[in-house]
């Protein structure tokens, strides 16, 4: 289960596929590859650890990568 602090509800945690993930993050491919060699994004993991070739994200990480994202206020103070 995961807490999702802005509506304080409890949420089950599942798998997420790369479309899915896109949609979720608004990142694309080459750069969430990119920030997560840097360490600063949630790290793929294989959907069989045996040898298969999908991967997949945790919801609960991607959401909380999201809000750790800096909030940017459209509204420019005026002078």
């Amino acid at each position: 289960m995961i807490n999702i602090k802005q509506h304080n509800t409890l949420v089950p945690d599942r798998i997420v596929r790369e479309a899915e993930r896109k949609y979720i993050t608004g990142v694309g491919r080459t750069q969430a590859w990119v920030l997560e060699k840097e360490g600063s994004y949630p790290k793929r993991r294989l959907l069989n650890p045996n040898g298969g070739s999908g991967i997949c994200w945790l919801l609960s990480e991607l959401l909380e990568w999201c809000h750790s994202r800096e909030v940017v206020n459209p509204e420019v103070e005026k002078c």
